[in-house]
């Protein structure tokens, strides 16, 4: 259950049927269930969030069918949803998997090969069922056994979506997400930082992730990456992900932006750090200005000048 239009539909067309359903959503520091939250409530379906973070991650860094435009693995990541699906549709006792999947509508993860690879390799493919496009697709066991009629079903196809609007008409739905994803790892500037993050840090934890979602970051060198906010709320997020061991630094007197440095840094490039952070700040030019660092329950305080702005764009990631 995504929350999308064509999830809702799915949804609809297989109440129809009289057939009880249960909707499952998935999430990762990558992607929420809220859009699917706020659909399952809407049309009072019964729904799970499963957190997948873990075995997404393990995916994520060695996908077997690869990556789209940027990081996003599309094909491993369904047939991860749906084996996950899968297990829960045999821990309910439940007799089949639905999803709002239409034939050709997204050119990598759903054409008719791609939905094929997906079924085959979660482990579930006589039970998925596509309800928007099944007559299009081969018949599947649910269908064979009667528990669902297909001659009910529907063979929508492409990229358009007259008939999903003609359906939500029908149904009276109305305040639905739109098609594009919100998924973090198809965006550009996102993926690089991932990118860079994979590069750099085997050990990495959840808030690694999330830290990557706010600021500017900055590569000083393999050893030392710095984030900065860019306005108050990104200071207040970066503030509350610091841990004991990062270095948290801000402008004294003055306002500017908080600085982190993710597991700390040695005296040089904590300098540097430290000027970047003038640097963004409202300190005049050429003048020192003093900057706080703190970590653990200590700080210190010292009078530095901004680092000179010409070799930024470099450092940016």
């Amino acid at each position: 259950m995504s929350g999308g239009l064509d999830s809702v539909l799915a949804v609809k067309v297989i109440q129809e049927q009289g057939i009880e359903l249960e909707g499952v959503a998935f999430e990762t520091p990558f992607f929420s269930a809220n859009k699917a939250v706020e659909a399952s409530r809407a049309i009072g379906l019964p729904l799970t969030v499963v957190d997948i973070t873990e075995e997404h991650l393990v995916m994520l860094r060695a996908p077997r069918y690869g990556y789209g435009r940027n990081m996003n693995p599309c094909i491993d990541c369904h047939i991860l949803m749906l084996k996950k699906a899968g297990e829960i549709m045999e821990a309910r006792g439940a007799h089949c998997i639905l999803t709002g999947e239409v034939l050709g509508q997204r050119p990598m993860s759903q054409g008719k090969q791609s939905l094929h690879v997906v079924a085959k390799r979660s482990g579930y493919q006589p039970y998925i069922v596509r309800p928007l496009s099944a007559r299009l697709l081969p018949e599947t066991m649910p269908e064979m056994e009667g528990k669902v009629d297909r001659s009910r079903l529907l063979d929508i196809q492409g990229r358009g979506r007259k008939r999903q609007m003609e359906m939500a008409d029908r149904y009276r739905i109305t305040g639905y997400a739109t098609p594009a994803g919100g998924c973090l790892l198809t965006d550009p500037g996102f993926s690089k930082r991932l990118r860079d993050l994979f590069a750099h840090d085997t050990n990495m934890e959840i808030r690694d992730l999330e830290l990557l979602k706010v600021g500017r970051h900055l590569r000083l060198n393999d050893e030392t990456k710095i984030i900065v906010g860019r306005k108050q709320r990104e200071n207040a997020i970066i503030t509350e992900l610091s841990e004991d061991h990062d270095i948290v630094i801000n402008m004294r007197d003055i306002p500017g932006p908080t600085v982190l440095v993710p597991y700390g840094c040695g005296g040089e490039d904590l300098r540097r750090a430290a000027g970047i952070c003038a640097l963004y700040s409202h300190a005049p030019d050429g003048l020192k200005a003093v900057v706080e660092w703190r970590t653990g329950g200590s700080a210190q305080y010292v009078e530095i000048e901004p680092t000179d702005e010409e070799g930024m764009p470099k450092l940016i990631i």
